[in-house]
């Protein structure tokens, strides 16, 4: 019993220098992926998160909803269209993503959060905007414009209100849609959402929770987690087929935002319980973290 106290006692020590060196500071947090079907994930992850505020860290969560925004598509008969690869969304796709976002995700993930006795505001169209986008357009090979619908890119950020949120004591919480500046709605990407709130908050940390340890040299192995990356050694991994799919708009827009002052990024297995803790909280850290330079 002692022993373990112990051990108890020098984690909490190993977490005060960096509980010292994070105060008051922003760390930005993707949820997303097949996390959000997992409830018992969800709730250990929330007390993680409640825990970063309570010790003086500023977390703000940005999340998605991919496979419960598709679920729901498919209810309602709507087949998914695709333009060039990218999936397009049409008026119809639109009202059921941001209904889905804001009108059912958020709010249960606020309300969780007060359940487990925290405090929480989601941030959106229905409440208070925060994020401000403008629709993506895009060109084909012969420079012919490509209309992905109402999908867009973050442009700029209600920062006032962010910080306002965590100076209450709040932890925002904020779903992947924008309001252009004519207050059109867009259907925006999670991962770059995040990381252009992380970019324009110069956030300490920009956190992906993903459906895989971190990055890996092998995909198919777990045990080649590569622990520490820079930004050149992303892009010979993006060239080479390292990374590939799904993560490398993950890495893009890491880079991107570590370009633009944010401090690290760190991709970490959502499943793992705790696991943002002790990437962040640990010496060594159980995911991938990205820096600009080593």
């Amino acid at each position: 019993m002692v022993d373990n106290a112990i051990r108890k006692a020098a984690v909490l020590i190993e977490a005060l220098g960096w509980i010292r060196q994070f105060q008051n500071r922003y760390v930005v947090i993707k949820l997303g992926g097949s996390t959000l079907e997992n409830e018992e994930a969800i709730k250990s992850f929330l007390t993680d998160v409640i825990f970063m505020s309570t010790v003086g860290m500023k977390p703000i969560l940005v999340h998605g909803g991919g496979k419960a925004i598709s679920q729901a598509m498919a209810d309602a008969g709507i087949e998914p269209r695709f333009v060039q690869g990218r999936r397009y969304t049409d008026e119809a796709t639109l009202d059921i993503a941001t209904q889905m976002l804001a009108g059912k995700i958020n709010p249960t993930l606020v309300k969780e959060i007060e359940h487990q006795q925290g405090n929480a505001r989601g941030l959106h169209y229905l409440t208070e905007n925060c994020l401000i986008g403008e629709k993506i357009i895009m060109t084909d090979n012969n420079d012919e414009k490509i209309d992905l619908g109402f999908v867009g890119q973050i442009v700029d950020i209600n920062q006032s209100l962010i910080e306002k949120t965590c100076k209450a004591g709040e932890i925002p919480v904020i779903p992947s849609v924008a309001l252009d500046k004519d207050g059109q709605k867009l259907n925006v990407n999670a991962d770059t959402a995040a990381a252009a709130v992380a970019r324009l908050l110069k956030a300490e940390k920009l956190v992906f929770l993903s459906d895989v340890p971190g990055i890996c040299s092998d995909k198919d192995d777990p045990e080649s987690l590569i622990s520490h990356l820079d930004a050149s050694q992303c892009k010979e991994m993006i060239e080479d087929g390292t990374i590939a799919a799904g993560m490398v708009p993950k890495v893009d827009a890491s880079l991107e935002a570590l370009r633009a002052g944010v401090g690290k990024v760190h991709i970490v297995d959502a499943m793992m319980p705790h696991s943002i803790l002790l990437e962040i909280y640990s010496d060594k850290g159980v995911g991938t973290e990205i820096v600009l330079k080593h």
